[in-house]
């Protein structure tokens, strides 16, 4: 009686999850690459069902950069691709959109609905965040002759004030511009020795593209925090990729600002520990004459 050989089981292939290996790798990829991750976080069941052709059409690139998309996050080709974003959005979407059955007839207050907003928020860009581009970033910053911070709206504007606050804590000058025409005369007196740190949230706000235009042409680096796949995304020496998540709650604050505010403060401590032993000082000088000046205890922090 012959016997017969049992087939060789195949490999293991641990199943990864595609929608984190976008998030992950979207900022080192080509901008048409990142158009394309852009739209498939923005809709993830739409770009599961959607063609190559359609899929192509909707962020506005070619179906050979969707095909290379694929390759680029681990897939072998587009089916593969749309194989494991069907998947994901199958699995994910009854945590997404399902409802839970209020208790004792109790309805979600404000204070949840924001909070739970932020933490998904500030959960997605952690994903997004890659430590070669901030330690580049913090790079940038250190070796600047002098940082302006470009901001235009409600958060950009209130965030570029606040690197420049922190630019200042750790001894690099800093200086903010928000009105338009202001940035456009400052971008043109600038020079190579010089970096922009512009944030915006969409990165489509004309008037402050030109303005980082101009200032591009007088070979200024650009560190840009703001939408993957966006004309400012483009632009960048480099990015710190932004991702908002609007909800139809139209009656709250963005939560993007949220986003906003995490990536600034990891670029700020990578900023502070590449001059370590400086930022200690600084901090240390900071802490003892704001204590001299209110009396205040060891873990108050360092400005109201």
């Amino acid at each position: 009686m012959s016997s017969t050989l049992a087939p060789t089981p195949a490999p293991f292939a641990p199943a990864f999850d595609i929608v984190t290996r976008i998030s992950e790798r979207s900022g080192q990829l080509r901008l048409a690459e990142q158009k394309v991750a852009q739209t498939i976080l923005g809709d993830l069941p739409q770009a599961a069902a959607a063609s190559i052709n359609t899929l192509a059409k909707l962020a506005g690139v070619s179906e050979a950069s969707v095909t290379r998309f694929a390759k680029a996050v681990g897939c072998r080709d587009v089916r593969d691709l749309k194989m494991k974003l069907g998947q994901a959005a199958a699995i994910g979407q009854r945590f997404l959109d399902a409802e839970t059955p209020p208790e004792e007839g109790r309805v979600p207050q404000i204070a949840d609905i924001i909070y739970a907003d932020i933490g998904k928020v500030l959960e997605v860009n952690r994903a997004m965040l890659n430590q070669d581009s901030l330690q580049r970033a913090a790079q940038l910053l250190l070796s600047a002759r002098m940082i302006y911070a470009f901001g235009m709206g409600g958060g950009s504007t209130m965030l570029s004030d606040e690197a420049r606050y922190r630019l200042v804590r750790l001894g690099r000058p800093a200086a903010t511009y928000h009105d338009a025409m202001l940035q456009r005369m400052v971008a043109a007196t600038l020079d190579k020795n010089d970096v922009v740190l512009v944030l915006s949230t969409t990165g489509n706000v004309p008037e402050l593209l030109a303005n980082c235009a101009v200032a591009k042409e007088y070979g200024v680096r650009l560190v840009a925090i703001t939408a993957l796949g966006s004309p400012l995304a483009a632009m960048a020496d480099v990015l710190l990729p932004l991702k908002s998540l609007e909800t139809d709650f139209i009656f709250k604050p963005s939560s993007s600002r949220y986003a906003m505010m995490m990536v600034l403060d990891v670029l700020m401590a990578e900023l502070a520990v590449l001059q370590k032993d400086h930022s200690q000082e600084l901090l240390r000088r900071l802490k003892f004459t704001l204590d001299a000046h209110r009396g205040s205890g060891n873990r108050e922090p360092l400005g109201d």
